[in-house]
């Protein structure tokens, strides 16, 4: 077994991206000094990216790689998962010495807290990896659940009552919700289970062959299940009306946690949900799913303008702009077109890379300003010219004004409605987009051209709070003009996988 496992260079960097945030939390439970711990975390995400860009290759060239006698899959898909938990992962590490360091100096957090902050940044990432690499859609559900309950653990780090009560709150409502995922992947399993008296109970489990039976499942299980499944992980991917726990949980984690429950957690649970709707499209066609995900996507946009507009702490607001754009997602998915489905997918990276940004300088910006009120914080640009320049670009960005990267993914999404003649639809995305751009850009200028409540020393925090903010300002306005043609390869390859439902598409 471990022969074949090892058997190719793309086995061993598949296992290695695995075992390296396993190790890397082991050695921080070991060492436990501060510097040695933050720089073994910023090592281990370091690798964990660079292993992510050298498997991107061997992606682009097999297609899909199976290793583990099919335990774990990659494709392309998997891979545009893969290289965003990685990058997110290396920069929040990064922004983390200068972020946690600061509350460690001013006794926020002690020595204890500290450690377990690294220890449950690593196997976050590790928990999120695991995800995009499963086969078994078993391992990948249980991967999932992980994630909720490492990300518990790192969002009640302050032990505070608002902290206690978002873990809590986020706990409850994610494993309901993944509870009824879990019943839709019985359902799925039991489909595939009945179909033929050949069946291969080792394999079942497997999506890859899900995709190859799904022609011959009962239409009337698939819709049923298909309904468990959109619930299960909608939830998890902060899709409304279950999103309830997402503002509270982003608003009370640590900064950095932010920036990877909203960039990238979010991502593996709809990642989950593109699997089944692959499956469910193979089988009875993609009409049904493609419906329910325009109905709960427009739904999510709804919410997001409404509470957008009357928010006044400023990252409940970046949460509910989470739940706009995984919103945006799943409504352009659900155009059930290449064009949208393209731009749903290079959405996913900006509004990774755009949420990052916006949640690294809103994390320096609160420890500057000690408040998260929109109307306390004012004039950053006078009192933090580079974390607020950062800032102000994030924002721009993230209401999708060109030259920036949203605005590209958001008319690709946009054309796709139309062309498609999904009129109503594409009607009603625009109206909330309109109160979104006007509602998020009136708490923009404010926070950034307004005057500054108080004298304060004119400073940004930090050459490592800045640098992660620098490479993502950066890839935003290159992102704005240009996609790399490997990542362009990439997303045509697993809009093909979703639009064919082949595991060879």
């Amino acid at each position: 077994m471990f022969t074949n496992l090892f058997s190719s260079i793309e086995s061993v960097l598949v296992v290695s991206l695995l075992l390296t945030p396993v190790v890397s939390g082991l050695l921080i439970t070991l060492l436990k000094r501060k510097r040695i711990i933050e720089t073994t975390t910023i090592i281990s995400s370091s690798l964990i990216l660079i292993q992510g860009l050298f498997l991107l290759p061997y992606i682009l060239e097999k297609k899909t790689i199976s290793i583990f006698d099919g335990t774990f899959y990659l494709d392309s898909l998997s891979a545009i998962m893969i290289i965003t938990i990685s990058l997110v992962g290396f920069l929040a590490s990064l922004y983390s010495v200068n972020y946690m360091g600061r509350q460690y100096d001013k006794l926020i957090v002690d020595g204890k807290k500290l450690v377990r902050y690294y220890q449950g940044f690593n196997m976050f990432l590790f928990t999120m990896l695991l995800v995009p690499v499963s086969n078994n859609l078993g391992i990948m559900w249980i991967a999932i659940e992980a994630t909720t309950l490492v990300s518990v653990l790192l969002i009640m780090l302050y032990t505070k009552q608002g902290s206690i009560e978002a873990s809590w709150k986020y706990l409850l409502i994610a494993t309901v919700g993944l509870s009824l995922a879990l019943f839709g992947i019985i359902f799925f399993y039991y489909a595939n289970s009945v179909y033929d008296d050949s069946f291969d109970s080792t394999h079942g489990m497997d999506w890859t062959n899900m995709v190859e039976n799904a022609p011959y499942f009962d239409p009337n299980l698939v819709k049923f299940a298909f309904i468990f499944i959109l619930v299960g992980f909608g939830t998890k991917a902060g899709l409304a009306p279950m999103h309830t726990w997402l503002p509270d949980a982003h608003s009370e984690a640590p900064s950095p946690i932010s920036a990877l429950l909203s960039g990238v957690l979010l991502n593996c649970a709809f990642y989950g949900l593109l699997r089944f709707h692959i499956i469910s499209s193979h089988s009875i066609g993609p009409e049904f799913s493609n419906t329910l995900l325009i109905v709960l996507g427009i739904i999510s946009l709804g919410i997001a303008a409404a509470s957008i507009y009357f928010q006044k702490d400023v990252k409940r607001m970046l949460a509910f702009s989470s739940i706009e754009h995984m919103g945006l997602i799943s409504v352009s998915v659900g155009f059930g077109i290449f064009l949208g489905i393209y731009g749903a997918l290079l959405h996913v990276i900006n509004h990774a890379v755009v949420k990052s940004l916006l949640f690294f300088s809103s994390g320096s910006i609160s420890q500057k300003y000690q408040t998260k009120s929109i109307a306390d914080t004012s004039g950053i640009i006078k009192t933090m010219p580079i974390t607020g320049f950062m800032f102000l670009i994030g924002g721009l960005a993230i209401i999708g004004m060109p030259p920036f990267n949203i605005f590209m993914s958001e008319f690709l999404m946009l054309s796709s409605g139309f062309s498609s003649e999904n009129f109503l639809a594409s009607a009603l995305v625009i109206l909330f987009l309109v109160v979104i751009f006007a509602s998020f850009g009136k708490h923009l200028l404010h926070m950034v051209f307004g005057n500054p409540k108080s004298e304060m020393k004119k400073e940004d925090l930090g050459k490592l709070s800045i640098l992660p903010m620098i490479i993502l300002v950066s890839i935003i306005f290159i992102m704005g003009i240009y996609v790399p043609e490997p990542l362009q390869t990439l997303i045509e390859d697993a809009t093909k996988i979703i639009l064919v439902g082949g595991v060879n598409s």
